[in-house]
């Protein structure tokens, strides 16, 4: 049985980011850029005000001093290229490029105004409410790494260098198969012994959330149902998620099948609570395949824990060993902590406010439970935390 920490390098040693694709930018959101990208062009392209007022020669705007408006106006837009003359000012609204040997813009409260003639209130110096050429960014300079997570602000920088489409790392298509007779989409009648389908929902979303595209499909407890619908799911997939029927029983056929469509295992069971039969390998054609437990609690954990990571390393984004859920936060336990057992415990728990608490009823099936947590705590064997003492928790 593998350690967690093993198991997880194995699955990202096997991982590579994906292909590369040129998306425009209103299609980049929270995708992964695939190279870095440097300025095309200076930002602001031209020395421009950046406030509504006059163009002015800053040694002539002094205190009390009047000049003349000229009988032009340039506006933010077309450059009618405008040269100031001493004695005068120019009206000048904001982003409107900066008339020739104007070297101030004085702002219109700051001036009153009779005709075509402004008295200064307060005077400006050289520079003053001047934007300058490439005072954002300069043509050539580096503004975003590889591996960057995009987001509406970086866009925007993309967007004002004239940028229309980046490259970025192709989402993966993980398609997750539920597997059990007694498994009824919701909505649908119940008869005795049947339950609603949560894994299905649960993961597929789970992948949306890490930045794949989920898909479900499920598979009754019969050999030749599996064998299609993993057939299926093998061709069409980058990763494949299994839930349920990776154990022992006699009628968890997850393993017999996969050996028989070609799936080469890399290991079955590792040393953590939930999720012990945990499984991973991949096919010849390079889809990777996981096999999660069938209670979803289980599943949930050994998602976050193992294919989360591999996910985001498909997209690109950097993943050590070490990477859990959505980050590290450290807080008091408001109660004991208690982990009986031998092998690494992720107890479900509640953040908030600096303290670290259980979420509700630690079972594998607990679904409400896990549904009110937001970090997972983990505990080593025979490990007590007690009230009071400091706890780390992985944000989920």
């Amino acid at each position: 049985m593998l350690e967690e920490s093993e198991a997880r390098r194995r699955i990202l040693d096997a991982v590579e980011p994906g292909s590369v694709t040129w998306v425009p930018l209103e299609l980049a959101m929270d995708q992964v850029l695939a190279q870095p990208i440097a300025g095309v062009m200076d930002s602001p392209l031209f020395d421009n005000s950046s406030m509504d007022g006059y163009a002015v020669m800053a040694e002539e705007a002094v205190d009390g001093a009047e000049l003349k408006v000229a009988e032009v106006t340039q506006a933010a837009g077309e450059d009618l290229r405008l040269r100031l003359k001493p004695g005068e000012a120019i009206r000048i609204f904001t982003g409107a490029p900066i008339p020739a040997d104007a070297d101030a813009v004085i702002m219109q409260e700051d001036v009153e105004r009779t005709g075509d003639t402004i008295k200064i209130v307060e005077g400006v110096v050289v520079g003053e409410n001047i934007r300058r050429r490439g005072g954002d960014v300069c043509s050539g300079q580096h503004l975003l790494d590889a591996g960057e997570l995009m987001t509406p602000t970086k866009l925007g920088l993309l967007a004002s260098q004239g940028i229309p489409e980046i490259p970025v790392y192709a989402r993966p298509l993980v398609e997750i198969v539920t597997t059990g007779d007694e498994l009824v989409e919701p909505g649908a009648p119940l008869v005795p012994g049947e339950i609603y389908n949560s894994n299905g929902p649960m993961l597929q979303t789970a992948v949306s959330r890490v930045g794949g595209v989920g898909v479900a499909s499920h598979a009754v407890d019969d050999v030749e149902d599996l064998r299609m619908v993993l057939g299926r799911a093998l061709a069409a997939s980058d990763v494949v998620v299994i839930a349920g029927g990776v154990s022992v029983g006699e009628r968890d056929f997850v393993k017999e099948v996969l050996g028989e469509v070609g799936v080469e295992m890399d290991f079955w069971r590792v040393k953590v609570k939930p999720g012990k039969p945990f499984l991973f390998g991949r096919h010849p054609d390079g889809t990777l395949v996981f096999g999660v437990p069938g209670n979803p609690v289980s599943a949930y954990v050994t998602f976050c824990l193992f294919v989360a990571p591999a996910v985001r390393r498909i997209l690109g984004m950097k993943v050590d060993g070490d990477s859990v859920g959505l980050g590290k936060v450290s807080g008091i336990a408001s109660e004991d902590l208690v982990n009986k057992g031998d092998r690494p415990h992720y107890l479900r728990g509640i953040y908030q406010d600096g303290e670290v608490r259980l979420s509700g009823t630690q079972q594998s099936h607990a679904i409400f439970g896990l549904s009110r947590a937001n970090c997972l705590i983990r505990l080593e064997p025979e490990q007590v935390v007690k009230k009071g003492e400091q706890v780390t928790a992985f944000e989920i």
